[in-house]
């Protein structure tokens, strides 16, 4: 038999093995989640200036997605849903909480909700019914008090409720109900880590667990790790593309280079930790049984009326905008079995992790109607995924400078409604990443048959919509 087939059979055969049923329940799931990571954050996705050498090596043992997505271009219809499964429209969460609403635009945005609600099933309520114990550590942002992680399926919370950005900023006091403050100096983003890596060790090791670590970081403030920043100041000295690039984007203007030290101090502080965390799961024997999964909730701020903290260049535009720059995320599974890296560029989204999860843990999806789907045996067989299309609602304004619009992906087409202009564009992403030249007069069909199916998928999944503001002034030529 040939070398390289047995080989693949081999490694099939403990990769399936790996994959619990309902008679082997000791695989633990680690799921990271880092707020606002860009797709080029990363030095495994391209950053010369950022440095992540523990992510980096995370990658090398890890399945790699040069096309996963986040489920919306902001945090809060991410985050549900990866905790549902379903399409942020279908749970009528589809701006941050509670988002932005002005008066003085031609559109009013629609009344969405303002917390997940208790009668979603989540992927904890999920795992926990099925015998893990389920722990949460970090930025939640899916309701106040009533609706925190310990009323959605999660048996520890700390430092999970209602605010998206850290009231206290990144160094103690944290001004958060569910964190207690910390000594002098301590860092959030150490602190999580710490608080994860200490219910690692006290876990008793005849029950599975599923840790979620949502990192506060890299959301505003931007504000730099003391540790590490001189270090990046010095790094952007000597650098020769030194100074911000700038694009003009609507009325925006978006980053094209990474020339934030502050910024690169919270990225290199965000790996130090993961790094922290990895060394416990082994020092335990829990890393190489483990799913772990690395991703990020929207693109990377790059793309604001004044000069943002990072770049995803080449991509376009950034958080809050349905162009690549604030949808497309970097992504890690790491697998049971598998210690290299292997790339997957069929296009992915936020919701098929809540699938993925239940396959991995063997456990049945009954009775729930979700939008994603299992990732599982793509991983194990490249089996193409049975989906012809991913949509992105996102109806309201943004301070990016994003106004309501929708946008769907179908193969290697995207196109993007913009309401407030009536503006249609159409891309192929294959040949155009950067999303810099419109087709859609050059290909009407294709344009006129996505704007159709976008129409379907919004009325499937009774997608809510924006109102004409009747007393908006518009201006007099």
């Amino acid at each position: 038999m040939n070398t390289n087939i047995l080989i693949a059979i081999l490694f099939l055969f403990t990769f399936s093995s790996c994959v619990n049923d309902s008679k082997n329940k000791s695989s633990n799931i680690i799921f990271i989640l880092v707020d606002d990571l860009g797709w080029k954050d990363l030095g495994y996705s391209g950053s010369t200036f950022y440095e992540t050498p523990n992510i980096d090596k995370l990658r090398n043992e890890s399945y790699e997605f040069s096309s996963a997505y986040a489920a919306s271009a902001v945090c809060s219809p991410t985050r549900a849903s990866i905790m549902t499964g379903k399409h942020p429209a279908r749970v009528n969460i589809t701006d941050w909480i509670p988002g932005d609403n002005p008066q003085d635009k031609p559109f009013l945005g629609p009344k969405d909700l303002h917390q997940l609600p208790l009668e979603e099933v989540t992927i904890a309520e999920k795992l926990k019914n099925y015998g893990y114990t389920t722990f949460y550590s970090g930025k939640w942002h899916l309701g106040s008090e009533g609706y925190y992680p310990e009323q959605n399926g999660f048996d520890i919370n700390i430092g999970g409720f209602e605010k998206g950005s850290p009231p206290g900023g990144y160094y103690t006091p944290y001004k958060n109900p569910k964190l207690s403050d910390g000594p002098e100096g301590e860092y959030l983003t150490d602190r999580l880590t710490s608080e994860s890596i200490k219910f690692i060790e006290n876990n008793k090791k005849n029950n599975p667990f599923a840790l979620f670590l949502a990192f506060y970081t890299v959301h505003t403030p931007i504000q730099a790790n003391k540790k590490h920043v001189s270090y990046f100041e010095n790094k952007l000295n000597k650098l020769d593309d030194n100074i911000a690039r700038t694009r003009k984007e609507g009325k925006a203007i978006t980053l094209l280079n990474q020339v934030n030290p502050d910024y690169a101090s919270m990225v290199y502080a965000l790996d130090e930790n993961i790094g922290r965390l990895i060394k416990s799961l082994k020092e335990n024997n829990y890393y190489d049984d483990a799913l772990i999964i690395f991703t990020s909730d929207n693109g990377g701020l790059s793309t604001l009326r004044r000069v943002a903290p990072t770049s995803v260049s080449p991509l376009r535009a950034g958080k809050g905008w349905l162009y690549e720059g604030g949808i497309r995320i970097p992504q890690l599974i790491k697998m049971p079995g598998n210690n290299k890296n292997i790339k997957i560029y069929e296009p992915t989204v936020s919701y098929d992790l809540f699938p993925t999860i239940l396959e991995f843990a063997g456990i049945e999806n009954t009775n729930q109607e979700i939008d994603g789907i299992s990732l599982i045996p793509h991983l194990k067989t490249g089996t193409e995924l049975n989906r012809k299309d991913i949509f992105w609602h996102f109806p309201h304004y943004h301070t990016s400078q994003w106004k309501p619009g929708a946008a769907i992906r179908q193969g290697d087409w995207k196109l993007v409604e913009h309401y407030e202009s009536n503006k249609i564009e159409l891309f192929n992403l294959k040949d155009d990443v950067g999303e810099s030249k419109n087709l859609n007069l050059i290909y009407p069909e294709k344009t006129a048959s996505l704007l159709k199916r976008l129409h379907e998928l919004q009325k499937e999944t009774n997608a809510n919509a924006v109102k004409i503001n009747p007393n908006y002034k518009y201006p007099s030529n």
